[in-house]
């Protein structure tokens, strides 16, 4: 980690760097539309993975739910990615070295995965299970992991100012 500290802190001394750690709302600014995002984007997220796991919209073709929500799903991820990054760039250092910070992006990582898996090899097969059929294991427990590692992500979000060095 010590090696990219030089970049880190290049990365706080950018315009945007200064911007969010010296003004008065800007980092409130950002966070906050950060956090309506990720709200946005985890609601989404949870609509299907709800239905997957056969808790909610059981009468909805999951292909149909699938289609309406991402859109939404993917333009929320957009904007919270873009205001996480501005965000991470006035205290990049600090941040850096947060133990939830870290966590949160390994949960990240972890998520990612479960969704290229559900993806490419689950949801190939949904033409079976798509309406009507009972949902397989493997989409109800996709759907579970997501909800799970999504909910953690969010928490380790918030529990990164109380991790604060």
């Amino acid at each position: 980690m010590d090696q990219l500290r030089p970049f880190l802190k290049s990365l706080e001394a950018t315009p945007v760097g200064l911007f969010v750690s010296h003004s008065a709302y800007g980092f409130n600014a950002i966070l906050m539309a950060h956090l309506i995002a990720v709200m946005v984007f985890i609601g989404m997220i949870a609509i299907v993975d709800l239905r997957l796991m056969g808790v909610t919209s059981r009468e909805s073709a999951i292909t149909a739910l699938c289609r309406d929500v991402l859109p939404w799903t993917w333009g929320a991820f957009v904007i919270s990615a873009i205001t996480g990054v501005v965000v991470f760039t006035g205290q990049a250092a600090k941040y850096s070295d947060n133990f939830a910070f870290r966590m949160k992006f390994i949960l990240l990582l972890l998520a990612g995965i479960n969704m290229l898996v559900f993806q490419f090899i689950i949801y190939r097969g949904v033409a079976k299970w798509d309406r009507g059929a009972t949902i397989p294991v493997s989409a109800r427990l996709a759907g579970a992991t997501s909800l799970a590692f999504w909910t953690a992500i969010v928490a380790f979000g918030r529990w990164t100012a109380y991790f604060a060095i």
